[in-house]
């Protein structure tokens, strides 16, 4: 009975309220031919120290102790561990959407400076209550740019991460949005020129990522110089939030999408993560979401209010900018904190913490193989291309517990054998030794 809602003595009471004297003659309504006549055929119940060893048993049973290099949105960052202990609290860990924020001072306040931080971090105007991912954010960003221009033709960097590029075709495919990509050059960057060829004054907006897919640092404002000579918009999408500690804001954007997942939000196999959307003040009416604002009470006391929200539920489906129905706080929270945590200066020592491991990681690795794109700038990962095929390297370093670079064969074919690696504060010497180490017998069986 621990695990039931109700007691028989409840059921006995909600029964004789119904006006029913038994379960039966409760669903004696149902035709008896579908009605169960059996018990159900699951376990028999446990005790809870026989759960708890059923838990520790499956645990066990986990892979652990694995060095992962992986990156290409989803990074492996120490979350500290205030976070959870925060986040937990009954005052913003409800079981559903808190709908009704307006009368949750704290849940606002708490949006209130997340949208503030961000904004700092950004160098934007304004940003709102975050967005489903990055991904999202990218494609919702292109979608008010489309809106704010009134042009159809969307231009959007090859350098930008692939799904991230699939997510914004599907979201353009019905709406008619013509959508083109640009190819990148030998620095692994967008090719200028032909971004300046692709640009013209049909163009919507031109959606760039930095660091891009690569690792590579974009270069914005000539970038920005050539979308504005055009009057279309700068979208900058940015996947790894941590490196706004050390890689200069993308200030000649108007539009920035940021994926927060890096600031204190588990992996978790993929979601829910923390999409932002930022912007400058006077395309605030277009933006998607929600933002709130600070304001006074009658007694002039300060206060937080949700200021603009652009769903169909609160205003004219005609009028409506986004379709964003779950309300992302709790997410954005962990990022609210981890940055508080951490501070201006504190996350400009993780950065430089990231970007000197993913040195040390290519200089290594890149003596059994090619670092592609070597002397463009980047942050923490990386291309390396190798003589043996990415899926048999990948398999000997899984034998030594090392989940080794992104195979980009699906998305890059023309970049031959070609791996993305990423290290962060989490990566050790001696994982990246032993990944060498690997590397290195691989090179030997294959030059032999």
């Amino acid at each position: 009975m621990r695990y039931l809602p109700k007691s028989d003595a409840e059921r006995a009471a909600m029964l004789r309220e119904i006006g029913a004297s038994s379960i039966d003659e409760l669903f004696a309504i149902i035709p008896e031919e579908y009605r169960l006549a059996r018990d159900l055929k699951v376990p028999a119940q446990m005790g809870e120290s026989e759960i708890v060893d059923y838990f520790k048993a499956a645990a066990a049973r986990n892979a652990n102790g694995y060095a992962s290099f992986l990156g290409a949105g989803a990074y492996r960052h120490y979350r500290p561990v205030i976070i959870d202990s925060l986040v937990q609290r009954g005052e913003f860990l409800t079981s559903y959407t808190p709908y009704q924020a307006e009368i949750t001072q704290g849940t606002l306040q708490a949006i209130f400076e997340f949208q503030t931080m961000i904004c700092e971090l950004t160098g934007m105007d304004i940003a709102n209550a975050s967005m489903y991912d990055g991904s999202t954010g990218a494609a919702e960003a292109v979608m008010m740019a489309v809106r704010v221009t009134g042009r159809d033709n969307v231009l959007v960097a090859r350098t930008v991460h692939p799904e991230y590029r699939e997510v914004m075709h599907t979201y353009a495919q019905h709406q008619g949005h013509d959508a083109k990509e640009v190819a990148y050059g030998q620095d692994g960057r967008v090719d200028l020129a032909a971004l300046e060829q692709a640009v013209t004054d049909e163009t919507a907006c031109v959606l760039v990522q930095s660091p891009n897919f690569f690792g590579a640092i974009e270069d914005i404002p000539a970038i920005g110089e050539i979308a504005h000579k055009k009057g279309a918009l700068l979208i900058v999408s940015v996947a790894e939030a941590v490196s706004l500690g050390i890689v200069r804001p993308p200030v000649e954007a108007d539009i920035v999408s940021m994926e927060a997942q890096s600031f204190g939000v588990a992996l978790s196999y993929g979601g829910p993560y923390c999409g932002v959307l930022a912007a400058k003040e006077k395309y605030l009416r277009q933006m998607p979401g929600r933002l709130v604002g600070e304001t006074k009470d009658t007694e002039g006391r300060r206060g937080f209010v949700l200021t603009l929200s652009t769903r169909e539920q609160h205003i004219r489906r005609e009028k409506a900018t986004s379709n964003i129905c779950t309300n992302q706080a709790l997410v954005a929270l962990m990022a609210t904190i981890f940055m508080t945590v951490y501070g201006k200066q504190g996350i400009r020592e993780l950065a430089v913490q990231n970007l000197a491991k993913a040195k040390y990681a290519a200089d290594t690795l890149g003596a059994h193989g090619k670092v592609l794109f070597a002397g463009t700038p980047r942050f923490h990962e990386f291309v390396l291309q190798t003589d043996e095929d990415p899926e048999q390297l990948n398999a000997r370093l899984l034998e030594k517990k090392i989940i080794g670079g992104l195979d980009l064969g699906k998305w890059y074919p023309e970049l031959g054998n070609a791996t993305l690696w990423c290290a962060t504060e989490l990566t050790t010497k001696e994982q990246i030794d032993a990944a060498a180490g690997v590397m290195a017998q691989a090179h030997e069986l294959v030059t032999k």
